[in-house]
């Protein structure tokens, strides 16, 4: 598959296994799975056909890996607009974890910390580079460090994503170490 439909591959399923799955016909379960077989049915339905060799070439080679494949199911890792539990454990974060954003966000974040805005929990990474990166998806990148460490210790819970990325329900002002 070449690299522009992988791509198009890995847009179309975030947008239907993170967002809007009724769109195509789904119905993730309670904690975001569905069954491959009804997935693949769904977008040859609607006009996507895909291999289930294509689907696991997209999810091997997915840099950010997305998606999760556990037997005859799949997911996506994080990002949801949709209600649904993860069903990840509580895990203890490290000290500080980082949140790329934009210049013109920081006035509501310094007023009111960091929120999921339409997702269901905050993305943090362990490392700037990464942060930068997602920053950088909006504009020029502004890197924000999480006292993460603090905010465990005052009973914030975190858990952590197949793929690494660390999530929490909001960052209150008072953890994070904005620039300026």
């Amino acid at each position: 598959m070449d690299e522009r439909r992988t791509v198009k591959v890995s847009k179309y399923l975030s947008k239907h296994l993170r967002h809007q799955p009724e769109r195509i016909g789904l119905a993730l379960d309670a904690h975001g799975w569905v069954p491959i077989a009804e997935l693949l049915e769904a977008t040859a339905r609607h006009h996507f056909p895909l291999t289930r060799a294509e689907l696991d070439q997209v999810v091997a080679s997915n840099d950010k890996q997305r998606f999760a494949i556990d037997g005859d199911r799949i997911r996506a890792s994080q990002g949801h607009s949709v209600d649904v539990d993860l069903d990840l454990p509580p895990a203890e974060p490290p000290a500080y974890l980082y949140h790329g954003t934009v210049g013109r966000s920081l006035e509501a974040i310094r007023a009111e910390g960091l929120r999921p805005m339409n997702r269901t929990h905050v993305h943090l990474s362990t490392d700037r580079e990464t942060a930068t990166r997602v920053g950088a998806r909006r504009g020029r990148p502004v890197v924000l460090s999480v006292d993460a460490g603090a905010m465990h210790r005052a009973g914030h819970t975190f858990c952590v994503s197949a793929n690494g990325v660390w999530l929490t329900a909001a960052v209150p002002p008072a953890f994070l170490r904005l620039p300026g």
